[in-house]
């Protein structure tokens, strides 16, 4: 049992690192005043679109202690997914995080042992385990533990490793001095701008979701609009566009996550192949996926409107 106050950063950090997690951050599990007006307005602006659920739960997003009772911090975690595998040159395109397991399961499983074994370590924590699977505003917590700035494309950028990582958070009950903020590095930057096929980061750190790839091949259950024709870059679900032409992504490193590795089939598959794709051949490369989200059906959807 640990009594040093000053040593809990320490130990959850590390133990944090040897999960598997790239950075741990914490911040004060205070009410996020900076982030109320921007949010009201996103939702104000409609550009969720028809992800209502974004404007649900509006008080939970900003205040933690109505998540977790007495909430004291808010502990950040980033989890890298970069890989430097690619799909057939031919091939509709996958976004890299979809790549392998779905992220909420091995994210999930990390945090739970996490969480265990800082009330193993320290004592009677109460805390919770976060992986979208409720109203937090990760992007805004991993800023203010310092893991990384919000980019210009609102994705957040570590300056050692670039953007291809998860954000996850546990909120506890327990006090830990918080990380401090780092500078935006963006500067005149405005490659992620300039290259989205859509035109949704509509200005610096501002984006309409509800113009995103992402948004069209994933959270849109009705047709992908027609104007959208042509503009779509080949991307059958998600997109990575934004972060690809991002200068900071130079310094992204493979992951080591053996959960994160492609279906043996996935890579080799040729646009024919995919086409071609029955419902059979869907459950069996996606078995443990993300992409299971759209179904077989909205897989094939995007990939007609591709054609």
């Amino acid at each position: 049992m640990v009594s040093s106050n000053k040593s809990y950063k320490k130990i959850i950090s590390d133990e944090a690192l040897r999960l598997g997690f790239s950075h741990c951050g914490f911040s004060k599990a205070d009410f996020l005043e900076e982030e109320a007006p921007r949010l009201e307005k996103w939702l104000n602006d409609n550009h969720h679109g028809e992800m209502s659920y974004m404007a649900n739960h509006f008080d939970k997003r900003l205040d933690p202690s109505l998540l977790v009772d007495n909430a004291k911090t808010v502990v950040s975690l980033l989890l890298n997914y970069y890989t430097d595998e690619r799909q057939n040159s031919d091939a509709p395109k996958l976004s890299k995080y979809a790549y392998g397991e779905d992220y909420h399961f091995v994210i999930k499983d990390k945090l739970k042992r996490l969480l265990a074994f800082i009330q193993d370590e320290i004592g009677e924590v109460n805390g919770r385990i976060f992986v979208d699977s409720a109203p937090v505003m990760d992007k805004a917590w991993a800023v203010k533990g310092g893991l990384g700035w919000m980019g210009k494309n609102t994705n957040i950028i570590n300056k050692s490793r670039g953007s291809f990582f998860f954000i996850a958070e546990l909120i506890i009950d327990l006090e830990i001095e918080p990380d401090k903020p780092v500078l935006d590095h963006c500067g005149t930057c405005t490659a992620c701008i300039d290259a989205c096929p859509t035109q949704a980061i509509i200005a610096p750190y501002q984006i309409d979701g509800s113009k995103c790839i992402s948004y069209f091949t994933i959270e849109l259950k009705d047709s992908i609009p027609t104007d959208m024709k042509g503009k779509m870059d080949d991307w059958m679900f998600g997109c990575d566009v934004c972060q690809d032409v991002c200068p900071w992504n130079r310094f992204s490193i493979q992951h080591n996550e053996e959960r994160f590795s492609p279906h043996p089939d996935l890579l080799d598959m040729t646009k024919d192949d995919w086409n071609e794709m029955n419902e059979l051949t869907f459950s069996k490369i996606f078995k443990k996926s993300a992409v299971k989200r759209t179904k077989f059906s909205g897989l094939k959807r995007n990939l007609d409107f591709l054609k």
